[in-house]
């Protein structure tokens, strides 16, 4: 069984420490490759450096990169979720049940993938400075959009829109943060990274709270204000670079001549020797899709309908989760450096699963505990999702392919919150009226989504066990063997040489803890 082509060592992960890994785990028989995944996940136990001393290993343009991605990755996660918390208001405002209004988020999760493929093929291919401005500016206006949707098609059309421009980001982002990050740090910056999506989420329930029916232009006011950071993140990246690792890989097509051609053919290596990782990455995905979106999307409706919270109860109920998601996503990234990335996942989600049933069924404002702690394992697998996806993915399209499997796995999974409404209403309580004596109708989503994610857990678990694992991978073209196919020896050598006689290559050299020297001997 193979879910690539190429060998560990060269991808440098014999000098990672994590010796539970198999020698030459692409050319096993699919009976040795299972036999190998229980043994597999025995943790390697890596040295646990200090954190802050990992957070300082970063030079001050990394940390650049770094915020840039996470602030594009946060104002992501708020543009998504303004849909969430306004599912009432839009309902009222379009004359609609809340489960047709939640078409609006299932949209958005369908044609993420789109918007995944065009604007991660032109990451890959032109860099990932342009691509992103682009993004962010397809944000402004489509948020400005639908804050003046008149009918329920321009509102479905305009989240449609939105869902081509927000696919683009996450796999860009990614790799503008963690590909020129220090080895060692990899895992707390990538869970960090991935907090950009809670402290988004957080982020767009405070302003909810602030902006959402406090004037007379009722939900309207959210999503525009929404329109407004990105200019501020468009500035941001304007003023950086192009990421050291592109700019090493761009000088290799540059040396072989011709830089589409060399661009074409590493596409066509990549998908000869990865193509069942690549289906692998998508199903993987889509579980952690299933279990965020599961988790979360219709989580503040079932706290205001079937456990009547007022606003200001949800509102803290979902800051407090999120607060919990941001530390869990965190501290669990840090320590899939120690113990690797499938053990962290696997940990996490059995404990995650044992925790669904306060976090669905507690009705009382003691919630607030079960939903931090249900959160701190949701974002806590998640943490470790950015960097696990960059390690595994081929050098050349690393943008596409973390975007892409991670799209995918969102159109998979596009469903989830349109599936846990509609079940949902299904399950009638007894309607709630009002002193006014208004009716209102309540349903028991609590039992829905606990259902739902015991379901998707057991998913997860089985998928990280199953799958493979490239903990502490080489990112710089020395150690991609792929380029070699792609470009030959040649083309990679003379770059090589050539960006290290100007310099070039000096900060890379010392992200990765040794030089080049080893890899171009053996091409010269």
């Amino acid at each position: 069984m193979a879910f690539s082509n190429e060998k560990i060592g060269d991808s440098g992960d014999e000098a990672t420490g994590y010796e539970n890994a198999p020698a030459n785990e692409a050319k096993m028989g699919v009976g040795r490759y299972i036999a190998t995944r229980i043994p597999t996940l025995k943790p390697p136990m890596n040295k646990a450096p200090n954190p802050f001393k990992l957070l300082a290993l970063l030079n001050f343009q990394q940390w650049m990169f770094f915020l840039v991605g996470f602030c594009g990755w946060t104002w992501d996660a708020f543009d998504f979720f303004t849909v969430s918390l306004t599912v009432t208001q839009l309902a009222k405002q379009f004359h609609k049940e809340n489960s047709q209004i939640t078409w609006g988020i299932t949209l958005v999760l369908m044609f993420r993938s789109v918007g995944s493929v065009i604007f991660g093929i032109a990451a890959d291919r032109y860099g990932r400075k342009w691509p992103f401005i682009v993004n962010n500016i397809l944000f402004i206006v489509l948020e400005l959009g639908t804050g003046f949707c008149q009918t329920y098609k321009q509102f479905l059309a305009c989240r449609a829109l939105f869902g081509i421009a927000m696919g683009g980001l996450y796999g860009n982002a990614a790799a503008t943060a963690l590909e020129d990050c220090p080895e060692t740090a990899r895992g707390l910056i990538s869970g960090m990274l991935q907090q950009g999506y809670a402290f988004g989420y957080l982020l767009a329930t405070a302003f909810a709270r602030g902006l959402v029916d406090t004037t007379s232009h009722g939900w309207r006011p959210l999503y525009w204000f929404g329109a407004c950071p990105p200019v501020l993140i468009i500035c941001f990246r304007l003023c950086l670079p192009e990421t050291a690792s592109y700019r090493e890989r761009d000088a290799v097509r540059l040396a072989n001549g011709s830089v589409t051609s060399t661009f074409l053919s590493e596409g066509r290596v990549a998908l000869k020797k990865h193509w069942l990782l690549l289906i692998y990455l998508v199903l993987l995905m889509a579980g952690f899709n299933f279990m965020s979106h599961g988790s979360q999307d219709i989580y503040p409706l079932m706290l205001e309908n079937q456990f009547s919270f007022s606003p200001n109860a949800v509102t803290v109920t979902q800051v407090v989760a999120n607060l919990g998601a941001m530390t869990g996503g965190t501290m669990i990234g840090y320590s899939s450096q120690i113990f690797g990335r499938r053990f962290s996942i696997i940990f996490i989600s059995i404990i995650g699963g044992a925790l669904l049933y306060p976090y669905t069924f507690t009705s009382s404002k003691n919630v607030i505990a079960a939903a931090f702690f249900e959160q701190f394992c949701v974002q806590g697998a998640w943490g470790v999702i950015p960097i696990h996806l960059m390690e595994l993915s081929p050098g050349s399209f690393r943008t596409f392919v973390v975007g892409t499997s991670y799209q995918l796995g969102n159109l998979v999974s596009s469903a989830s919150s349109t599936i846990e409404s509609t079940i949902g209403e299904r399950f009638p309580l007894k309607p709630l009226k009002s002193k006014t004596g208004t009716i209102t109708k309540r349903y028991d989503y609590g039992k829905v989504i606990c259902i739902f994610m015991g379901c998707v857990y057991a998913y997860v678990i089985v998928l990280a066990l199953v799958g493979p694992e490239n903990l502490g991978k080489k990112f710089g073209v020395a150690h991609d063997s792929d380029m070699y196919d792609a470009a030959g020896s040649d083309a990679v050598a003379e770059a090589l040489h050539a960006r290290e006689a100007m310099g070039g290559l000096a900060e890379v050299e010392e992200e990765e803890g040794k030089g080049v020297g080893i890899r171009k001997n053996e091409v010269a």
